[in-house]
């Protein structure tokens, strides 16, 4: 698989722009704000429908717009793909395959997998639950879209649990038939995604522990555990809640339940965000996305999109030649990097028999280097 073209307007900083595409390496040169990472996320949208770096559709709008528009064509075993992105402020946003609208845009995730490799995924480590279960729950959406599903409706019976809540709390009133009934909703879904996300790591986790030994020539144990309130026993959750309504009523909120769940990552047996060192940190979360892309590729048995953000920048020459090592490799596919030295680049790159096509963008504009 890999992208042939993409076409963008009024996406962030771009008015427009056209670029077409190596089947091997493309490198986007600039300084930092010229657009680099704004191309790489527009690919990213094409393949997860949302930006990696905005919470919301309408900041990838450029400023003085009303809308956006992305466009690419994939090629897949030689029969071509036309994704199509697009959003106008205050409506819905609008995903096509091939001219035809998607009734749900979840039905396009993992179709066309990516990974991304940039400088805040050590955010995984330092920052809260929230981070880690989007991260996994996206990866594994790539992985079954039935999971996908089951997780959209979670979140949506949770949204009535939590508003229901809300309005005991204002009105004065406690209807407890109506919260049983979405109890009943809950539960199922809640020890679904429990189970699913414990079964992933049994086959995630060896495979990061190789990437881990492979990146970093350390000898420390590397792992990572699920930690949920539902597990050992899922079956439980619906006690769960029945005990926890009392403070669920007071704080107007659903205190029990997947989404209180965490990703713990371990480092001989103890917390990577306070005993891994910077140079291990980076190590852990690039062993990650390694091992992200590897059961991505082996479930689709094709290779995802691979994108780099200024990692020259953020890596030392040792982790940089292992990640060359790989490419050289032809571990990967289609790989689209972002640098803001062209000389940099080619000297990492000179060794490398993959086709290469290089881009200068400066202020929202992309051109080829010849």
């Amino acid at each position: 698989m890999f992208l042939e073209n993409i076409n963008l307007l009024f996406f962030k900083n771009y008015d427009e722009a056209s670029v077409s595409f190596s089947p091997h390496i493309n490198c986007f040169i600039g300084d930092n704000g010229s657009g680099k990472t704004n191309l790489l996320d527009a690919i990213y949208y094409l393949s997860m429908t949302k930006s990696a770096f905005n919470s919301t559709d309408v900041q990838s709008i450029k400023q003085g717009e009303d809308f956006f528009m992305i466009k690419g064509r994939f090629l897949v075993e030689d029969e071509k793909h036309t994704v199509q992105c697009s959003l106008k402020a205050g409506q819905k946003k609008t995903v096509t395959h091939n001219k035809a609208i998607y009734d749900k845009v979840s039905d396009h995730i993992g179709r066309f997998p990516v990974v991304l490799i940039s400088p805040y995924d050590t955010d995984l480590i330092r920052e809260g639950s929230e981070e880690r279960r989007k991260y996994f729950d996206s990866l594994i959406s790539q992985l079954h879209h039935p999971y996908l599903d089951q997780l959209i409706s979670y979140n949506y019976v949770l949204k009535q649990r939590n508003s229901l809540l809300k309005q005991f709390a204002e009105r004065n009133y406690i209807d407890r038939e109506y919260l049983h009934i979405l109890n009943e909703q809950l539960v199922p879904l809640g020890e679904q995604l429990a189970q699913q996300r414990q079964a992933f790591l049994e086959t995630f986790v060896p495979v990061f522990q190789k990437h881990y030994r492979h990146i970093s020539d350390s000898s420390e144990t590397v792992t990572l555990t699920y930690k949920s309130q539902l597990l050992p026993e899922p079956s439980h959750f619906a006690q769960l809640l029945e005990q926890h309504e009392r403070k669920d009523l007071a704080l107007q909120r659903t205190t029990v339940g997947t989404h209180k769940d965490d990703f713990v990552f371990l480092m001989d047996g103890n917390p990577v965000k306070t005993f891994g060192s910077q140079g291990q940190q980076k190590s852990y979360v690039i062993a990650l996305k390694l091992a992200h892309f590897e059961v991505i590729a082996e479930q689709h048995h094709h290779k995802p999109l691979l994108l780099l953000d200024d990692i020259f920048d953020r890596l030392d020459e040792k982790r940089i030649a292992k990640l060359m090592q790989m490419v050289a490799a032809h571990t990967f596919g289609q790989i689209f990097l972002t640098d803001t030295h062209l000389e940099r680049t080619d000297k990492i790159l000179e060794n490398l028999s993959e086709q290469i096509r290089r881009f200068r963008v400066k202020e929202g504009t992309v051109k080829v280097i010849a």
